[in-house]
């Protein structure tokens, strides 16, 4: 995990138009998104895809997501972060942030991270930093082989969107959680630190998966 030293960053809402400070936390984040090789591992089965054990795991629902981080969390003697509920719309898991188990980064958290001190549109040169559609030849590829950004997390834009934790917009879309970063098949206009996309927390497809993060 990469030690994030805590920040402020400005968020920014195009649809809305509106932005909004948030303070962050110094926290860790994993360098670089969840493998096949490691979420089967924790799960205990193999792969159903083709897919090799360095690629991002995909297909992979936000509930999904919350589940591993539990799992992981269990199995290497951390406190679990999140009490799981019934509700098929997620509304009801809560994330305890004095657990010290693995969980979903934040919203604000992802993009501070990503920028890693930047403030451009990307933290690098898109083709070096990102597989996206242009040099992806459509398909999602093995972790940490584009550039990394100043603070040593790789694929932060590109190969995967990532789940976060936050919902998009309860007011309008309801459960709706956010996944950030681009994937393989996106345009550069996708593949922005401050591009934000949201679904359902059961929602699956093939470029989207997810990153762990730990308070402490």
């Amino acid at each position: 995990m990469i030690e994030i030293p805590s920040g402020e960053i400005v968020m920014r809402d195009e649809g809305a138009k509106s932005s909004w400070k948030v303070e962050v936390e110094a926290f860790r984040l994993a360098p670089y998104p969840v493998t096949h090789e490691l979420y089967g591992s924790v799960l205990g089965e193999a792969s159903a895809t083709s897919a090799g054990p360095r690629t991002p795991v995909t297909e992979v629902s936000w509930k999904e997501a919350v589940r591993f981080c539990n799992l992981l969390s269990q199995a290497t003697g951390l406190e679990p972060c999140y009490s799981m509920g019934v509700d098929p719309d997620a509304r009801d898991v809560v994330c305890d942030g004095d657990a010290d188990g693995y969980r979903l980064p934040s919203e604000a958290e992802w993009e501070y991270a990503c920028r890693a001190g930047t403030s451009g549109v990307r933290y690098g040169e898109l083709d070096e930093i990102a597989w996206y559609r242009e040099n992806s030849g459509g398909e999602v590829h093995d972790v940490a082989t584009r550039t990394p950004n100043a603070w040593g997390l790789y694929d932060m834009i590109g190969n995967v969107w990532e789940w976060c934790w936050d919902l998009y917009d309860p007011g309008v879309y309801g459960p709706y959680r956010v996944f950030r970063g681009g994937g393989a098949h996106d345009r550069p206009r996708g593949c922005r630190a401050s591009c934000r996309r949201k679904s359902h927390p059961a929602f699956r497809i093939d470029d989207l998966g997810f990153r762990l993060a730990r308070s402490r």
